[in-house]
Formats: C-alpha cells, sequence, structure tokens
C-alpha cells in the first residue's frame, strides 16, 4: 500500500511514487451500479501540483487551453466522443460510413505538411495512434516500396540512440538491419552509413533518420544522409516525434523541412507525436508522407488488402482507426493555438540555453551536454537519487572514455518555467550524492 509518508517522501517530491505502487483499484457504486470517486483516484489527484517538475520525459505538462476545452465540448454536443464515430480507410478518400471525421483529419495533415515544407497538394498522411505507430507505417511503407522496385530484400541503417520502437518494428516487419555508428553528439555519421551501404551492394536501404535522438537529444543531418544515398535504391524515413513539433518555428525549421533548396525530396516520410511539444492529452502520432509515394505503395499494398466493402484500398496498416482524436487535434491548426506554438518553441529553447548556461558555470562536475543548438534535451553525470525521483529523471548508463558511466538528462518542455529550472539547479547543487571517503 502506498502510504501517505511514502509518497511525500524524498522531500515531499517523488512524483513517481504514488503511481508505482501496485494497489486495487476500489470504487464505490450506488445500488444502481454507478461508480462513485474512490480513494484511488483522490491518490492520482495529489499528483497535479507536482506536473510542473517532469523534466524526465517529452511530455507538455500545460494545462489545456480554454479554448481548446471549449472545442471539445462543440464536438460533443454534435456527437463526436457521443457515438462510435469511426476514421476507418483513406481520409482523402470518401468512405461509405458517414460518421467519421476525415474532413477534420485532411485538414490538419494539410496544415502539418505545409509546416513541413511539402509542396501544395502532394502531400498524403492520417493521425496515427501513437509516435511508434507512425513510424511503422513509415518502414512498413518503405519496405513495401523497395521490395516492389528491386524485388530484393531491404536492409534497415539507424543508430543506437535511435527510439527503442525501431528496433521493436524492424523484428515485427522482419527487416534485416545494421546499426550505423554516430558522430559525437550522437547523430548518424552519413560517411559510416555510406560505407555500411556499400557492404550491401545488391540491397536496397531503408534508413530511419532521428530529428531528436530520444535521450541525447541529438540530430541525424538529413541532408547528409540523403547525399550519401545518391545512387542507392532507398527510402528515407524521418523520426521526429518531439523536435517535429516545434522546430518549424524556429531558425531550425530546414530541419525538418522535406525537400532541398532544388525541390528534390529529401525524406519519404516524417513521423511526429501529437502527445509531446503540443501536449495533447492523449497519445497520437502524424503520419504525412509525399502522395506519389504512397500512391506508389497503394498499388502494392492493393495487393495484399482490399477490403471491397469498404469501397477503397485504405493504405494503412490498422483498420478502424480513432475518430475523436483528429476532430480534438485539429484545434492545433488553428491561428491561436499555432501563436501558442510559437511562443512555446522560443520559451523552451530559451530555457534550454539557461539551464545548459548555469549547469556549466556552476556544476562543472555533473559534465553537462546539450547536444546541438537546436534540442530541448541536457544529459549529464547522475545527480543522485533524491533528485532523480523528485523530477522524474529518465536515466541511462553511457559509454565516457570505455568507462560506462550513469547519467540522467532533462528536458525542457513549454510547463518547465525558469522558477521550477532554479529549484533543480539549488537541488543539483545541495542535494548530490556523497563521495566515499
Amino acid at each position: 500500500m502506498v502510504t501517505r509518508r511514502r509518497f511525500l517522501g524524498a522531500g515531499g517530491l517523488g512524483i513517481l511514487g504514488l503511481s508505482s505502487g501496485f494497489e486495487s483499484v476500489l470504487t464505490t457504486r450506488t445500488a444502481q451500479g454507478e461508480v462513485l470517486a474512490s480513494d484511488f483516484l483522490s491518490k492520482k489527484a495529489q499528483l497535479r501540483p507536482f506536473k510542473n517538475r517532469l523534466l524526465g520525459y517529452p511530455i507538455n505538462m500545460s494545462e489545456p487551453a480554454e479554448a481548446f476545452m471549449r472545442w471539445r465540448s462543440e464536438l460533443q454536443a454534435v456527437g463526436i466522443a457521443e457515438i462510435p464515430y469511426n476514421n476507418v480507410g483513406n481520409p482523402f478518400k470518401p468512405s461509405p460510413i458517414p460518421f467519421n471525421t476525415h474532413d477534420f483529419e485532411r485538414e490538419l495533415i494539410t496544415s502539418f505538411a505545409e509546416r513541413f515544407g511539402f509542396q501544395s497538394g502532394s502531400e498524403w498522411g492520417f493521425l496515427s495512434h501513437s509516435g511508434t505507430d507512425s513510424n511503422m507505417h513509415g518502414m512498413y511503407m518503405g519496405r513495401t516500396l523497395l521490395q516492389a522496385r528491386t524485388n530484393a530484400q531491404p536492409f534497415a541503417y539507424f543508430t543506437r540512440e535511435a527510439h527503442y520502437s525501431v528496433q521493436i518494428l524492424r523484428d515485427l516487419l522482419g527487416i534485416r538491419w545494421v546499426e550505423v555508428q554516430t558522430m559525437p553528439d550522437g547523430g548518424m555519421d552519413p560517411n559510416d552509413l555510406a560505407r555500411k551501404i556499400a557492404d550491401h551492394p545488391d540491397s536496397p536501404a531503408l534508413v530511419v533518420a532521428t530529428v531528436g535522438t530520444t535521450f541525447k537529444g541529438a540530430v541525424d543531418n538529413v541532408e547528409g544522409i540523403a547525399k550519401a544515398l545518391l545512387g542507392t535504391e532507398h527510402y528515407l524515413h524521418v523520426d521526429a516525434a518531439l523536435f517535429g513539433g516545434y522546430l518549424p518555428y524556429t531558425k531550425f525549421a530546414s530541419e525538418v523541412a522535406s525537400q532541398f533548396g532544388d525541390g528534390t525530396v529529401r525524406y519519404g516520410s516524417i513521423a511526429v507525436s501529437c502527445h509531446k511539444f503540443f501536449g495533447f492529452p492523449s497519445p497520437a502520432g502524424l503520419f504525412i508522407t509525399n502522395r506519389q509515394l504512397y500512391d506508389e505503395f497503394n498499388s502494392s499494398f492493393s495487393q495484399i488488402h482490399n477490403p471491397e466493402y469498404i469501397h477503397q484500398v485504405p493504405g494503412t496498416i490498422t483498420c478502424s482507426r480513432d475518430a475523436v482524436k483528429p476532430a480534438e487535434f485539429y484545434y492545433f491548426t488553428t491561428p491561436g493555438a499555432i501563436e501558442q506554438q510559437r511562443s512555446d518553441a522560443a520559451k523552451m529553447l530559451g530555457n534550454t540555453d539557461y539551464l545548459i548556461q548555469q549547469m556549466n558555470q556552476h556544476l562543472p562536475q555533473l559534465a553537462a551536454v546539450r547536444s546541438n543548438p537546436m534540442s530541448n534535451t541536457i544529459y549529464f553525470r547522475h545527480p543522485g537519487e533524491q533528485v532523480v525521483k523528485k523530477y522524474s529523471l529518465a536515466t541511462m548508463t553511457l559509454d565516457v572514455e570505455k568507462r560506462a558511466v550513469k547519467h540522467a538528462h532533462a528536458i525542457i518542455m513549454p510547463h518547465v518555467s525558469r522558477k521550477i529550472l532554479d529549484e533543480f539547479l539549488e537541488d543539483l547543487e545541495t542535494k548530490q550524492p556523497r563521495k566515499a571517503s
């Protein structure tokens, strides 16, 4: 049982402590079976005051805008989220099921495709269940296209810094794979990629590039990777789960742009999470690709999956799809929401500038690193369990000069204020673990 003492341990700030207990969910019911408030829910409510101290994971804990809540209510009033709407199928094709939100889904894909530099009318995509789901569609689409073009199985190329879902998906899809070495900052080494591809000259290349790696916040050089792939039959998918949300509002927007300056397509598809930078209160993801590539893919896909009864070949792995999330996430394409995103992006990077400067000046023993100026992630030597628990820091063992050294990282999301950062810095100074004498 999680007691109040245990919950308030470590200085009264153990955010993860409450949720990690394996308790029964005890509820009270009326004679008619209606569920009433439970002790379990009241304990969950105790977490809310500590949400702004969540520094270890890429979740925007800011309170949803009132305008978003009003939009939710409007959707509910017309039946969306009240009756079973379903977005099965291709949102860019007519559906035989009128209870869908394909219209909202098309609009938000078009809006975000424009942010990523897709030419008007050249985009295709949908709102997926999560960032992992978007990565799955990108890798599956790439594998299908390459096999159809070459009649050969591709090799998947990615680094150890890529999100762990990529390893799961290459296993799930049965794709042979090669690990590419990284640069000192944690980004993919395009020269090593070229060498590894040369080792398999008879196989096409399915490359997963990461714009914002999970732990270090490194950015794979998409332009350098694209150049390394010249002359090789390839498909390049970009996982920009967190960074893809805010980079379009910064001077680094070109990092997630879909095309070179000469109009050449840089990548085949991109994945961006809705629940990270944007603070959407439920896991969801954007999957955006080039319409011409999608049409080519769908001609092969239709030989595998052609459900006549929905009047179309959907082009998605999942069949029934959530219709509520696209309608709700449509709010984030409105002018007010876009202005907030622009402000949040500037605030995040400004606060990250501040934190790395302060850590390097006052806490050199932690050897803090920010991989690049576009990153909102700082990783550093493990600061002790008390600080890790208080701020829910993610931890990982890294190789430092051939030694395994435990590290933690802080991700500066829109909810993180300068006041929280100052509190964090004070704790880093005063709550360091004592060295053995």
